[in-house]
């Protein structure tokens, strides 16, 4: 039998408290993130029943916060040694200045920003009306909402509609989050969108941090921090372990070299963000077409988002990965859930890897299919044998979908359109 204690997890400003939080530790683990002001700045796993002392937690702290603090430290050309001192020392003065200096301190925000703001939804009316009414709370609101209401069943979604009559309602008839999406694009008048998921929680600065990205020319598209909402059962504890959407806490730019330096060894596009909070240069889908609806739920199964990136990249542009631009997102809770997400996202990423190799024929996504992935299975179901606890409970899944994919691929591929424009 598989016992698993829940992990709480609290949100800890550290420019409101330096102690250590009033924590339990029986029969259940802990999950910090740390935050300074309005900026995420780390994590820190506390397993179950493992109790910290005042001095385990300072030097735990300083540990999961460092990375960050260096590099925003050298972004400032700032000398970075003397802050774990203060910490130390539990100097809250010096040490608040001093991170003040290399954090951008909250700005105005303006009302509005020109972003069209893209909800793809299907039969989960609760959910979007909750969605709805943390956008209406927004610091910063964007320029329009689009509601994208994927095959639906009934009416309910419309109906949770008219009571927002800032929202621009959209049936997309055909089944298919890639097809939802490309019709939230088509629809949207404001020249960044981004895609809202209908189960996320948004940070109020969300759209802000997206507008204030793109005002870097160079970037063609974004991606942002994800941070779990809970971590209650085994399965969301097994995501968040193994398949996180959260990318850390600092900036990264992808580059069209992302995906040149590293070609026959096929470029982990994949790690650059989650389709759970991202955002596009609308102008970028008139020149490179727009999410590849083989890669959809009913079709491929998922990742039309990660192959979306390739194209970008390959075609000369960047992506910036913005840790500022936050959503919280709630994992699968059960297993069976949890094995049926991961068999399709190993049948679309193995679809998308195929479909990438196409556009770009001198990256190793065929020998990442067929010699690297099988060999990581193959050593992962040797190591695990016979328990398959944690990490290989959905090995199985796993695998079947890496199959599948492959084989969808190769039955649908041959003769189908590319991305229209």
């Amino acid at each position: 039998m598989s016992y698993f204690f829940p992990y709480q997890i609290t949100h800890v400003y550290l420019n409101q408290q330096l102690t250590l939080p009033a924590l339990t530790y029986h029969r259940q683990g802990n999950y910090l993130v740390f935050w300074w002001k309005e900026t995420a700045v780390g994590h820190l796993y506390i397993e179950p029943e493992q109790t910290l002392s005042e001095e385990q937690y300072y030097s735990a702290l300083s540990m999961a916060i460092t990375p960050t603090i260096r590099h925003f430290a050298n972004k400032k050309h700032t000398n970075s040694d003397s802050w774990q001192t203060w910490l130390a020392q539990r100097d809250n003065a010096r040490l608040a200045t001093w991170m003040d200096s290399i954090f951008p301190t909250p700005p105005t925000l303006p009302k509005q920003v020109p972003v069209s703001v893209i909800i793809c939804t299907r039969n989960r009316a609760t959910l979007l009306r909750r969605c709805l009414l943390m956008l209406r709370m927004l610091a910063c609101m964007p320029r329009e909402i689009i509601v994208v209401d994927n095959a639906p069943i009934d009416e309910a979604s419309q109906k949770v509609t008219q009571d927002f009559e800032e929202v621009i309602y959209v049936v997309e008839p055909h089944l298919g989050l890639d097809r939802a999406r490309n019709t939230g694009v088509k629809t949207a008048r404001f020249p960044v969108v981004a895609f809202v998921d209908d189960d996320v929680v948004v940070h109020p600065f969300l759209v802000y941090r997206v507008w204030e990205t793109f005002q870097e020319s160079s970037v063609a598209a974004m991606t942002g921090l994800v941070i779990a909402m809970s971590l209650e059962t085994e399965a969301q504890f097994i995501f968040e372990q193994y398949w996180s959407f959260n990318r850390g806490y600092i900036n990264k730019m992808y580059t069209p070299d992302y995906v040149r330096v590293v070609n026959k060894q096929a470029p982990p596009v994949w790690e650059i963000g989650a389709g759970a909070n991202m955002a596009f240069r609308k102008s970028i889908f008139e020149e490179i077409g727009y999410f590849d609806e083989l890669l959809d739920v009913g079709a491929a199964g998922c990742s039309g988002d990660s192959e979306l990136w390739h194209r970008i990249l390959i075609r000369g542009h960047s992506i910036e990965y913005n840790p500022w631009a936050i959503v919280y997102h709630e994992h699968r809770r059960d297993a069976t859930a949890l094995k049926r997400q991961l068999f399709y996202y190993m049948r679309g990423h193995a679809a998308a890897a195929l479909i990438q190799q196409e556009y770009n024929p001198q990256a190793g996504y065929e020998q990442y299919l067929y010699k690297i992935l099988p060999k990581y299975y193959f050593d992962l179901a040797k190591t695990d044998f016979p328990h398959f606890r944690y990490r290989s409970r959905t090995l199985w899944a796993e695998m079947k979908g890496l199959v599948s994919g492959i084989a969808f691929y190769y039955r649908n591929r041959k003769g189908a359109p590319k991305p229209s424009r």
